[in-house]
C-alpha cells in the first residue's frame, strides 16, 4: 500500500513538473528561423555598434557605426547591402572629420524611407550630451548619398530607432536628449509635410526617471505607444491618442530592461514584436546585455517571450533593430560582442491563424 502511494506521489510530481514546463512555453505564437548570420566576417575597424536596417527595392540595407571603440574620433558610419544572398563588405558613407587635426565620432545611424528618398540620420559630436543631428539621403537605395547636412537647431532626428508613418501621413521620429546635468528626456519630432519641417513634442516624465531611445508602435485604434529604455530596470511607456501631438505621463511596464537599447515593430497582422535584453542592470554599464530575447504581444501590454536570440554567461548582445519586409518576413539586427553585426530573419505567427 505504501509503495502504491509512493508511486502515485511520484507520478503526480512528474506530471506537475511537465505541466509547469508546458505552462512556461509560449503556446500562443510560433517562430520559424529562416536565417542567422553575420553581416561581415572581417572589417577594417575593431569595434561596431548601433545597427539599423531597412528594406529597399534592391534588397536589405544595414548601417552601423564602426571604429577603434565608441567615442573614438575615427568612428564612422558604414553600410552593407545584401545582394544575391550575400552581404557586401562594409562601406564607409559618413565620418566626423572636420579638418586634418579635428574629428568627432559619429553615432547611431537610422535608415528610413520618406517618399522616393532613403534617409540616413545619424549623430555627430564628442558625446551623447554634446552631439548634434545629421542627415543625408539617397535616390538609388543607398548606392550613393547626398552631402551630409546638419539638422536644424533643437532637432536631433531619430536617436536610435526608426520613425513611423501614420495613416494620416504624419511622420513621428522617436528622439531623446541626454543632458550634461544627468537628465535623460525623451521627445517626438513630428512632421506633417513629408519631412520638410519638424515640430519637437516633449514627453512628460519625472526627473528621477531617465528615459531615452523611444520605439513606436501603432495600434488598431490609431493610438501610438512609445516604449523607452530606462534606468528603472524595466521598459517604460507612454501613449498618444491624437497623432503624436500629446503624450501620457511615462509609466513602467512589466518587461525587465537593464538600461539598454530596445526596438519594436507593428506587423501587418497587427501583432507587436519587441527585442530586448530581459535582465536588470548591474554594477557595470554592460551588465544584463548577455541575453537578448524576442517578445510578442497582441495588445502591446502583455508580452510573451517567443524566441531567445542570445543567452551567454557574459558578453554584449544589444542595440537591436527590427523591421518587417513586404513579404512578411521579420528582420532583426544587433550588436554581437561589439565586433560584428548579426542578422536574423524569421516569421512569427499566432497559433491558430
Amino acid at each position: 500500500m505504501a509503495l502504491l502511494k509512493y508511486r502515485s506521489l511520484c507520478a503526480c510530481l512528474i506530471m506537475m513538473i511537465f505541466s509547469c514546463r508546458a505552462a512556461e512555453l509560449p503556446r500562443e505564437f510560433k517562430v520559424k528561423i529562416l536565417s542567422s548570420e553575420f553581416v561581415y566576417d572581417t572589417a577594417s575597424f575593431a569595434q561596431c555598434h548601433a545597427s539599423t536596417i531597412v528594406e529597399t527595392t534592391k534588397g536589405l540595407l544595414v548601417s552601423f557605426f564602426g571604429g577603434t571603440h565608441e567615442r573614438a574620433s575615427d568612428v564612422c558610419i558604414y553600410t552593407a547591402r545584401k545582394e544575391n544572398g550575400q552581404w557586401t563588405p562594409p562601406r564607409k558613407v559618413a565620418d566626423g572629420y572636420v579638418n586634418d587635426t579635428l574629428a568627432y565620432p559619429t553615432w547611431n545611424p537610422v535608415l528610413f524611407n520618406i517618399g522616393k528618398r532613403l534617409y540616413l540620420f545619424y549623430k555627430k559630436g564628442p558625446s551623447p550630451s554634446g552631439w548634434w543631428g545629421m542627415s543625408m539621403y539617397s535616390l538609388n537605395d543607398g548606392e550613393t548619398w547626398s552631402k551630409p547636412e546638419r539638422l536644424a537647431d533643437g532637432l536631433l532626428g531619430p536617436i536610435k530607432d526608426k520613425p513611423v508613418r501614420l495613416s494620416t501621413g504624419t511622420i513621428l521620429s522617436p528622439s531623446s536628449i541626454e543632458y550634461n546635468s544627468g537628465l535623460w528626456k525623451a521627445h517626438i519630432e513630428r512632421s506633417t509635410d513629408n519631412g520638410l519641417t519638424w515640430q519637437k513634442i516633449d514627453i512628460v516624465s519625472d526627473d528621477s526617471i531617465k528615459i531615452i531611445q523611444p520605439t513606436l508602435l501603432i495600434h488598431p485604434d490609431n493610438s501610438i505607444q512609445a516604449l523607452f529604455r530606462s534606468n528603472q530596470n524595466v521598459i517604460m511607456e507612454s501613449w498618444s491618442r491624437d497623432d503624436g501631438l500629446t503624450w501620457s505621463k511615462v509609466k513602467p511596464t512589466t518587461v525587465l530592461n537593464p538600461n539598454s537599447g530596445i526596438d519594436a515593430v507593428t506587423t501587418k497582422s497587427g501583432l507587436f514584436l519587441l527585442v530586448n535584453n530581459p535582465l536588470k542592470s548591474g554594477k557595470t554599464w554592460d551588465a544584463g546585455r548577455n541575453r537578448l530575447d524576442l517578445y510578442a504581444s497582441n495588445d502591446g501590454k502583455n508580452w510573451v517571450k517567443v524566441y531567445e536570440l542570445e543567452n551567454h554567461k557574459k558578453g554584449e548582445f544589444s542595440y537591436p533593430a527590427i523591421i518587417q519586409g513586404k513579404d512578411g518576413i521579420i528582420h532583426i539586427t544587433y550588436t554581437f560582442n561589439r565586433t560584428k553585426i548579426k542578422h536574423v530573419s524569421l516569421t512569427v505567427e499566432r497559433v491558430g491563424d
